[in-house]
């Protein structure tokens, strides 16, 4: 069972800040919510380098060693052809296909890197529920924090984060709590 403590802000300026001061007392499970990107949210949060980019080499480099051994085995072992006087292997008449296999694989090893990195596809999240929470698509900006459990153990822990936010100069507090 988890508990959320969210709280919106005015400006993407406060939202930021409040991030900072909420790591700075301890706060390690925090996310934001903008209509927009912010390009200081990873730093804020604290997020370590993404690791999307070795998945996009990966990706790229296997598509591409795929389509080069596959022409290779087509052209000289497989099904030999000579065209030309061209020999068997021919490396400079792979390098199209290979080229555009490695931009095909390196877009899907993002798309379904992104897909695992973010555990897509959630249909729901208990956060949507908050009705004022639909202001984060057009002109609010929302901090949550995550609680893993909603005993009584982290009660003292929610009421400061609430006072945290409620300091920080938060428009609107709110806590949700995950259905049973």
């Amino acid at each position: 069972m988890r508990r959320w403590v969210l709280a919106e802000f005015t400006s993407s300026e406060a939202l930021l800040a409040c991030v900072r001061a909420l790591r700075q007392k301890g706060f390690r499970r925090l996310d934001l919510y903008s209509p927009f990107p912010l390009e200081e949210a990873p730093e804020a949060l604290g997020l370590p380098p993404s690791r999307i980019g070795w998945v996009a080499l990966a990706a790229g480099l296997g598509g591409a060693l795929f389509a080069y051994v596959a022409q290779a085995f087509t052209n000289a072992v497989d099904w030999p052809l000579i065209v030309g006087s061209r020999p068997m292997h021919a490396a400079p008449a792979f390098i199209p296909i290979t080229f555009e296999l490695a931009v095909l694989s390196a877009s899907g090893g993002i798309f379904f890197g992104l897909m695992a990195l973010f555990g897509f596809p959630r249909v729901a999240h208990p956060v949507f529920e908050l009705e004022a929470f639909k202001s984060a698509t057009s002109d609010g900006f929302w901090v949550s924090i995550t609680f893993d459990t909603a005993d009584t153990a982290q009660a003292p822990e929610v009421e400061r984060a609430l006072e945290a936010l409620r300091t920080q100069g938060a428009r609107q507090v709110s806590v949700l709590e995950e259905p049973a």
